[in-house]
Formats: C-alpha cells, structure tokens, sequence
C-alpha cells in the first residue's frame, strides 16, 4: 500500500483495507482456508496442495504475514505456518462492524 503524505485515513480504514487486500487473489483464500483445514502448524505442504510455484506461494505466505493473517515458526529447515487467532479475530471484529453499517437505519434515497 503506498504511503499516505497525509493522515486522510484512520489506522482502521487503513487496516481494514489491508485485509480486504488479503482477500484480494485466491491462492490467499485458498491458502488461508487450507490452514483453517490442518487444523495445525502446516510445514511444506502447502505448494503440493496449492499447485503453484514454490516462488509465488512464498510470496502469498509474506503477504499474509505482514499483516498478522498467519505466523511462521522454524522447524528445522522450514517454515510451519498457522493461523494467527488474535489477528483473525480482530479482523472477524473490524470488518463485521464495517460490514453492519447497513443496518443503521437510514432516511437516504
């Protein structure tokens, strides 16, 4: 995301965009939804089950990282991803108030 010269935006609609930028290519989808499915720390099996070069699911796997969506840990030679709960949460949080908005009555059109 490019720099903001000036506070036009709060942390949150910051926030929530970065998420929502997550979402925004499915081999994320695909890779978040099959860490949902382990149910555990997934260690290199992630490119067999995804199907795509080893180079793009790291770079898929950085993305997610950078915003906190996933947490890496090393075993040994590799990476084991995983879920990071707190962050999940809070975007499950921000984005359900985001998306409630609707909800508020209102007299527009």
């Amino acid at each position: 995301m490019e720099i903001i010269k000036e506070n036009r935006f709060t942390e949150e609609q910051t926030q929530i965009a970065l998420f929502a930028k997550a979402f925004g290519h499915p081999a994320r989808v695909k890779i978040l939804q099959y860490l949902f499915e382990s149910k555990s720390c997934v260690c290199g099996d992630i490119v067999d089950e995804i199907g795509l070069a080893q180079s793009t699911i790291s770079q898929h796997l950085k993305e997610l990282k950078n915003i906190g969506l996933i947490q890496g840990s090393v075993e040994g030679t590799s990476v084991c991803y995983c879920i990071n709960n707190e962050t999940w949460t809070k975007m499950k949080d921000m984005l359900g108030e985001f998306f409630d908005q609707d909800l508020i009555s209102s007299d527009c059109c």
